[in-house]
């Protein structure tokens, strides 16, 4: 990949490209750009050996659950104050403290959640990701952050993967330490997909009965049990990273072309972070209400904020 063409780079072109008018296909694009994301991850994972993987998860845990707990919290005292529904704030909540899009994704499918809650959710997400992978390196940098450090902070508080490897490949070029720890830390609280879930469901599922509306349903009138639907949900991909992992542990020959593997993954960064931008639309901009918005706002901030201290008081 050229040295200037970055991943804020790609993603303020795939935008301008798009608010031009010159994307024609961009749901093929939203596609697109998930998949290239996802076989970019599972490439990176030839380059971290399983042991590496297992200590990374298994010493972030209780500041993941910390986070994400702290996220929800502070959701639901956001909802009364601004007024926002239930659904849309688990939404919102559940983006923010996880992983962006994907939470938002398997969380809707899980509660049911109506469409227009969804494109205000992934709306907000969006406009914030797409801010944090132009803020936080400058952040980083004028507070001193090792690559360590702001590879944590940066898997913490930033929404999706794609803006997460983004940040963390452009903090310091020629150097992987703040990108792979940014990869494994996301990674790692992707799994808390599935609680959350359930959470969420159990959540709506109260409330509707409350109200007196109907239970949960899939679109497609899928019967199945909820944890049985949930665990459906949960990104194939992450099995494919652990694949790829225990292989680089069995093979530590695939240490020699590690150089070309990780231009590779950065190169395809960029392209779907490209593909991300060109996917922006004004309808896009005009759906997210401002409580939503200030919602999603105020709870990013409060947990880039929160974990950055965390990091910054524990992390060498």
């Amino acid at each position: 990949m050229l040295p200037w063409v970055g991943p804020p780079l790609a993603l303020a072109a795939g935008m301008l490209f798009a608010l031009a008018g010159l994307s024609a296909f961009p749901s093929e694009s939203k596609k697109l750009s998930r998949l290239i994301i996802q076989v970019c991850i599972v490439l990176l994972g030839l380059r971290i050996e399983l042991g590496e993987l297992m200590r990374h998860a298994g010493s972030g845990l209780l500041f993941a659950a910390g986070t994400i707990l702290a996220a929800f919290a502070l959701g639901f005292a956001l909802q009364r104050f601004l007024k926002t529904s239930t659904e849309l704030t688990l939404l919102i909540s559940s983006g923010t403290a996880i992983c962006g899009g994907s939470a938002i994704g398997a969380v809707s499918a899980a509660i049911g959640a109506s469409s227009s809650s969804v494109s205000v959710a992934t709306g907000a997400i969006f406009l914030l990701n797409a801010a944090a992978l132009y803020c936080f390196p400058p952040i980083g940098h004028a507070l001193g952050l090792s690559d360590t450090q702001f590879g944590t902070w940066a898997g913490v508080a930033i929404h999706d993967m794609s803006s997460v490897v983004g940040a963390g490949a452009a903090y310091r070029v020629g150097a992987t330490e703040a990108l792979d720890t940014a990869n494994l830390v996301k990674l790692s609280r992707v799994i808390w997909i599935l609680p959350c879930t359930l959470f969420a469901a159990w959540i709506i599922a109260r409330e509707r009965r409350e109200t007196g509306k109907a239970s949960i349903q899939t679109s497609g009138g899928d019967r199945k049990s909820l944890p049985l639907r949930v665990m459906g949900l949960v990104p194939f991909f992450i099995i494919l990273f652990l694949v790829a992992s225990l292989v680089r542990t069995a093979l530590p020959v695939l240490g020699d072309y590690e150089a070309i593997v990780n231009q590779i993954a950065k190169a395809g960064f960029a392209c779907a972070l490209f593909l991300i931008g060109s996917g922006l639309s004004l309808s896009t901009l005009r759906s997210v209400g401002w409580r939503a918005l200030v919602q999603a706002f105020i709870l990013w901030v409060a947990l880039a904020t929160a974990s950055l201290v965390v990091v910054i008081r524990t992390v060498n």
